[in-house]
């Protein structure tokens, strides 16, 4: 199984259309939460009219997985606590999104929403505990944020991690995190775009400016991941433990160059 993930587009409708033309090419598409921009000067509601129509276009090509993110809260719900509500026009339109489990053959799929108070905390919790009893060989969770303590929480200054995503990691050891949110950590000399907790790798595509976004490329049957961004290109291997610094590559893995992203740039030459 292919994968890409993308998070943190924040209504950049270039990288949609980027992601849209990428999506062919993959299994599963994943974005990670932060498809609106809340410093727009447009309306929240007009953003959310038009990403619905990205991302039922990009379901017609591929499977597609989608989650929320701080900047996607838009009502409160009864407890007062902040939600993005549209994610219900989302499972309408049939894509897998907040609240979600999706069995993808010997991978169960985890989608979490954004919780923003101690009851949507709990929900997530609880979402995370009934998953676990349906666990697949491979159990992968998307939750926008990253980890507390992991270079893919870390902007250059602070630690801007989860502490309740790390217990729950602890508890329950999944293979994999698809996460988002810390836009500079991949981009940082104490960050990382991947990090590994015990079994649980755990990534982190980041954000940049243009046209094409940050992006990862997991591949389940090489057992390899790549990161590739205007930055360059590094890699890693799944099937061995994570060792540090990674090494920027000149060109792409045998095993990424051989899929048609490698048109969809930017990977290094």
């Amino acid at each position: 199984m292919r994968i890409l993930l993308v998070s943190d587009l924040h209504y950049a409708l270039k990288q949609y259309d980027w992601t849209l033309a990428a999506a062919p090419d993959f299994d599963v598409v994943v974005i990670a939460g932060d498809h609106l921009d809340i410093s727009s000067p447009l309306d929240g509601s007009i953003q959310v009219v038009v990403i619905l129509k990205y991302l039922q276009r990009i379901a017609r090509a591929t499977r597609l997985i989608v989650s929320s993110g701080n900047h996607d809260l838009d009502r409160r719900n009864g407890h007062g606590e902040r939600v993005a509500s549209w994610m219900d026009w989302v499972r309408r339109m049939g894509i897998a999104a907040d609240g979600d489990a999706v069995d993808l053959g010997d991978t169960l799929l985890t989608v979490c929403p954004w919780w923003d108070g101690p009851l949507s905390r709990e929900a997530v919790g609880a979402q995370l505990a009934r998953d676990a009893a349906r666990r697949r060989r491979s159990w992968i969770w998307v939750y926008h944020a990253p980890p507390e303590g992991s270079p893919t929480s870390w902007d250059g200054h602070r630690d801007w991690g989860d502490a309740d995503l790390s217990a729950w990691i602890d508890t329950y050891r999944p293979d994999m995190v698809l996460a988002g949110h810390i836009h500079q950590a991949p981009f940082r000399p104490e960050g990382s775009w991947v990090d590994r907790i015990g079994d649980t790798w755990v990534f982190n595509c980041g954000r940049q400016i243009g046209p094409i976004p940050p992006y990862i490329v997991i591949d389940t049957e090489a057992r390899a991941a790549a990161w590739v961004s205007l930055a360059g290109m590094e890699a890693v291997r799944l099937d061995r433990p994570l060792v540090r610094p990674l090494a920027a590559l000149d060109a792409p893995p045998g095993w990424l160059a051989a899929g048609p992203i490698r048109d969809r740039g930017p990977i290094p030459a």
